[in-house]
């Protein structure tokens, strides 16, 4: 492949190795690769001078991503890209993984080897955006990445790599400084049909996906049709949007889109495509030398006019002080203590209720619901065992195993006259890892539309709050809402008998039911396994959407996973959720029992 992100076959780079804080950087990368790339045979390595002159590279081959550790702005020492919070700091580098993942999981065609023709270097233009949007669609939440590497990976794109890696000092920890705030430089590109249009695709495709705001490409738009002309401008977009929903493993449309993208800008499909500086079929724009010899193009000024503008807002989007984010986030769980206090705090236990978003009536459970408890707590308890970590000492001493081997060793040292440096003597210590907390919230949809939900759904918490009473340190809690919040379980307290209740309301309070669930369970503190599952058709109010937009994205920032259930394509789902279809409600126990043991076993 010619593309700069995919490396087709393993192509020597530098020869030195991550080390150190950079080693240990790339060993946390992987671990979180594979949640983006969905794929669990992946590694990452990051240090400055890999990614093959690109800012990162998927090597499909090797299952490997490389990134270039120039990007990350950070001493690899003080990065943890465990913590979601800790990502915003090298957001830019963090979206070029999101990007090389999207690649990883979608990038399943290759050109034939060795073809060197403008309509394969089309189509692979074409699939930058398409596994965008095949990511998107998968995560909706990584937009904000692949907004915040947009101007990385474009200039990269339109630039030449710089040959070689880092020299091998490179490669150990060093402080970097951080990137600046607009891109450090601007493409050397012509203006000419075939670079206009292959800034269509990687910039004007990208704002159809909302990656990147119509404001911020209006003026390269411009720009672009008064090369391209707006009927074929409007053609090429035609094409692009077919790629996004072309299929990974199409690679004869993505070629066919490739020819007739050739076609509209006037280049031969089948010779190679035209270089930078306006050479090749379908360069005869006399503006198409002033991109390589003379000062910048109309066009290379209004692509870096666009990057320069996206990463303006991106500076200002992150220019809130720390102290302004605590303060926030401090006022944030106090509204859900608060909020807490009221659902929860009430003298009744959840039984038969009066008013609207009630608990109807109490039940006791069924055998296969009492045989479902059991199997979720066996499993609860098997994905928090984690095993001792062993440790082993040497010393020259005893106490200790004796290695002969060592002994002897030390007797020739000292037979030689020299300090014996050999050890012996190997003392190996087991200690306990602690079982990480579990915290569950669930919150149902109360109104009219989810009645097929509501009978699975009071049984699964039933079930949920039974498995975890046999879990240590595991608790959950389920509320409904509608125009009230209502809890179903309590953090704590063991049901006798099944909950249930109906699904007739005609409001929606589901930023308070978050609210409650958070203020109970602290989902948006740290230190535990948390999961929020909403259960929801997610056709809420423009005002309630944004509170509720709000609450996910506090959530998920501070590491607590959300699920949402989504029953069919009607499903409004907010960004951020991981979306998980329940065709059919009854398995709707299940679902929840097998999200709650993952979330336990990647604490």
């Amino acid at each position: 492949m010619t593309n700069a992100h995919v490396i087709s076959g393993p192509t020597p780079g530098p020869a030195t190795k991550p080390r150190g804080a950079w080693l240990r950087l790339s060993a946390a990368l992987s671990e979180e690769i594979c949640d983006l790339a969905d794929r669990e045979d992946l590694t990452v390595t990051c240090a400055p001078g890999k990614g093959h002159g690109a800012p990162g590279c998927f090597i499909p081959e090797l299952a490997a991503i490389e990134l270039d550790g120039s990007h990350l702005g950070h001493h690899p020492d003080t990065c943890d890209p465990s913590r979601p919070a800790d990502r915003t700091r090298y957001a830019p580098l963090w979206g070029v993984l999101v990007h090389e993942a999207a690649h990883a999981a979608h990038t399943r065609w290759t050109p034939t080897p060795g073809t060197s023709a403008a309509h394969v270097d089309a189509a692979l233009v074409l699939e930058e955006t398409r596994i965008e949007a095949a990511q998107l669609r998968r995560r909706p939440a990584d937009r904000r990445w692949l907004r915040a590497s947009a101007s990385s990976l474009i200039l990269a794109d339109f630039t030449t790599p710089p040959r070689g890696g880092a020299a091998a000092g490179a490669l150990v920890a060093q402080p970097l400084a951080a990137p600046p705030t607009v891109p450090a430089s601007r493409p050397n590109v012509a203006m000419t049909p075939w670079n206009a249009a292959r800034a269509a695709g990687l910039l004007l495709a990208r704002t159809d996906l909302g990656i990147l705001e119509r404001a911020e490409t209006a003026g390269l738009a411009a720009t672009i049709a008064s090369v391209l002309g707006t009927n074929r401008l409007v053609e090429l977009a035609k094409l692009w949007r077919a790629a996004h929903v072309t299929p990974d493993e199409d690679r004869d449309t993505m070629l066919e889109l490739g020819r007739r993208w050739c076609e509209l800008v006037g280049t031969d499909p089948n010779q190679p495509a035209p270089t930078e500086g306006g050479t090749g079929t379908g360069n005869t724009n006399q503006e198409g030398s002033k991109g390589s010899t003379g000062a910048p193009s109309q066009l290379a000024e209004a692509i870096g006019g666009a990057l320069a503008a996206v990463e303006k807002a991106e500076a200002a989007a992150l220019g809130t002080t720390s102290a302004d984010a605590d303060a926030r986030e401090q006022r944030a769980h106090e509204r859900a203590a608060r909020v807490a206090r009221k659902v929860f705090n009430v003298p009744n236990q959840p039984g038969p209720q009066r008013g609207p978003t009630a608990v109807a009536r109490t039940r006791a459970p069924h055998p296969a619901e009492q045989s479902a408890a059991r199997r979720l707590a066996r499993a609860l308890r098997s994905a928090a065992h984690r095993e001792p970590t062993v440790t082993a000492v040497t010393s020259p001493m005893p106490p200790g195993r004796l290695r002969m081997r060592d002994a002897l060793a030390a007797d020739a040292q000292r037979a030689a006259g020299a300090i014996p440096t050999a050890e012996p003597f190997t003392q190996t210590t087991r200690r306990p890892v602690p079982s990480p907390p579990l915290r569950i919230g669930i919150a149902c949809d109360v109104t009219g539309s989810m009645q097929a939900l509501a009978d699975p759904v009071a049984s699964a918490a039933w079930i949920l709050a039974r498995a975890a009473a046999h879990v240590p340190d595991a608790q959950s809690a389920t509320v409904i809402f509608g125009t009230r919040v209502r809890p179903v379980t309590s953090p704590g307290v063991t049901p006798a008998r099944v909950a249930e209740f109906t699904a007739r309301d005609s409001q929606h309070r589901f930023a308070e039911a978050v609210d409650a669930l958070d203020g109970i369970m602290d989902l948006s503190r740290t230190g535990a396994a948390r999961l929020l599952i909403v259960v929801s058709d997610g056709i809420f109010p423009a005002a309630e959407r944004a509170l509720g937009r709000d609450r996910i994205a506090r959530l998920t920032a501070a590491g607590c996973a959300v699920l949402w259930l989504a029953m069919d394509e009607r499903t409004r789902p907010i960004d951020g959720a991981d979306v998980v279809a329940l065709t059919d409600p009854a398995q709707a126990a299940a679902v929840i029992g097998t999200a709650a043991t993952r979330a336990l076993r990647r604490a």
